[in-house]
């Protein structure tokens, strides 16, 4: 997609958006011609459309006293709603009542709402040459302004993009593929551990679930970093599951398509590996992905076998579906082991649990470290990807004790999974003191506007990002 910002009037205007707050409203609309009683108040999501002197007016409320969240949502609702409508060569956004932070949400909530599912026809607004007026704007803030909007839109596009492709075009080769062009396009380090250097370096638990697919292993690491000689190093480890039958313990047939989406935490750090290169962000990252699917085979993981992480604990395994904690646990402790980082955190797709106790309203999370809870809380609350803390009582470890290795992969209670996933990865961060653990379960995947059926949200792309340049 090719951003166009300008701040001339060099293209005829014959389109013109124009968001107003409830206050704003009550002194700019006597600026029509228009009796707009009943018609139009700036209503939150509210529209009108008004042809006034050749030129297509299109008004969109922000309801009152909006948060930089809610502009780029109602943006993105618009744009994705009005897309026919809107023409790419002459469009101009009113920007005169709204503060520079204002703006940018409702630039990059008009690109976001361009999101369409990927294997439809390409989307008009995706056209090259897309315009934006605003003349507020300097030359060089445009700049900026057209680079943060770029790499936003590249990252979360990428997420949602790989999350929802069908099981057959996301194998591992499809991935990896991908994987390695935007190392060559951001200058990544990227090393990849096939089923036989795992198994040399003693990944058990990440192999326990691959050993049952007809697909290779690849236990990815891709490394992004600052020229800036004080840069702080931040780990990142995502649950990459490509598609969970469940193995052994196989899953319902009920929305079972549905687990294309088990790579959640995955796609969310890439994008935000994605947006954080094209910003030259001042970070070092170095993020693990275990790439494999949950496949059932006759050499497939059974329950009450025993593995040997690579941290040397030794799991057993009660239930075969449980094994995004698995291959987390080897990404955890092999990013622990060999990298120094700042902080340590991971995301998944995690347990039912989350999603019970949640639904789709916030992520639960899990912490080592009250600062970067924090941190992660007050990104959390920016972006609207929202997260509530679950506690790490040591009670909990008592609920995966096993009586023939160090632990089991599961609880036997039928209550408070996510919990004890949480309590169980924290076993495997080598007592990293700043980790967070962050189950996405509920709200990576869910209902959107671009499709009838569920599809991927985005989440945490932003939350991450936002953390990462406040970092």
């Amino acid at each position: 997609m090719k951003i166009n910002l300008t701040n001339t009037s060099s293209i005829e205007t014959t389109q013109k958006f124009t968001f107003f707050t409830e206050e704003n409203w009550q002194t700019e609309k006597a600026n029509f011609s228009q009796n707009f009683d009943g018609l139009f108040s700036a209503k939150k999501d509210e529209t009108f459309i008004l042809l006034e002197n050749g030129t297509v007016h299109f008004l969109i409320g922000l309801g009152a006293n909006p948060k930089n969240f809610s502009i780029q949502s109602s943006a993105e609702k618009f744009s994705y709603d009005c897309r026919k409508k809107i023409k790419s060569e002459s469009t101009f956004i009113n920007t005169e009542n709204f503060n520079t932070d204002h703006i940018e949400s409702l630039v990059k909530g008009l690109f976001l709402g361009t999101y369409e599912y990927p294997f439809k026809s390409e989307h008009p607004l995706f056209k090259p040459g897309f315009q934006l007026q605003i003349n507020s704007f300097s030359e060089e803030d445009l700049k900026e302004l057209q680079l943060k909007t770029f790499a936003i839109c590249e990252g979360q596009f990428a997420c949602m993009e790989w999350l929802n492709k069908p099981q057959n075009f996301k194998k591992v080769p499809h991935i990896s593929g991908f994987l390695n062009e935007i190392s060559e396009k951001y200058n990544l380090k990227q090393t990849v551990f096939d089923r036989k250097k795992s198994e040399e370096l003693g990944l058990g638990a990440f192999l326990s679930v691959n050993q049952g697919s007809s697909q290779e292993a690849a236990f990815t690491i891709l490394e992004y970093h600052s020229e800036h000689p004080n840069a702080k190093t931040v780990g990142l480890v995502g649950k990459c599951v490509l598609f969970d039958t469940g193995g052994i313990s196989i899953k319902g047939s009920e929305n079972l398509h549905y687990m294309k989406s088990d790579m959640g935490g995955a796609t969310a750090i890439m994008g935000t590996l994605i947006a954080a290169a094209t910003l030259q962000l001042t970070v070092n990252l170095v993020v693990i992905l275990p790439i494999t699917d949950n496949a059932v085979s006759n050499t497939s993981y059974i329950p009450s076998d025993v593995v040997t992480a690579y941290n040397g604990k030794t799991i057993e395994v009660l239930d075969t579906d449980a094994e995004g904690r698995m291959t987390l646990a080897d990404g955890l402790s092999y990013l622990a082991k060999n990298y120094k980082t700042d902080a340590l955190i991971d995301l998944a797709t995690l347990t039912g649990s989350a999603v019970r106790m949640f639904g789709s309203t916030c992520a639960a999370y899990f912490s080592n470290n009250n600062d970067l809870k924090k941190s992660l809380e007050q990104s959390a609350d920016e972006t609207n990807q929202r997260l509530w803390n679950l506690p790490l009582w040591d009670i909990w470890k008592d609920d995966f004790k096993s009586d023939v290795a160090d632990f089991k992969n599961i609880s036997s209670k039928p209550f408070g999974d996510c919990i004890v996933a949480g309590k169980f990865l924290e076993q495997f961060i080598m007592e990293h003191p700043n980790w967070a653990h962050l189950d996405i379960a509920g709200v990576a995947f869910g209902n959107v506007r671009y499709m009838k059926e569920k599809g991927a949200t985005g989440y945490g792309m932003q939350l991450l990002l936002d953390f990462l340049q406040k970092y």
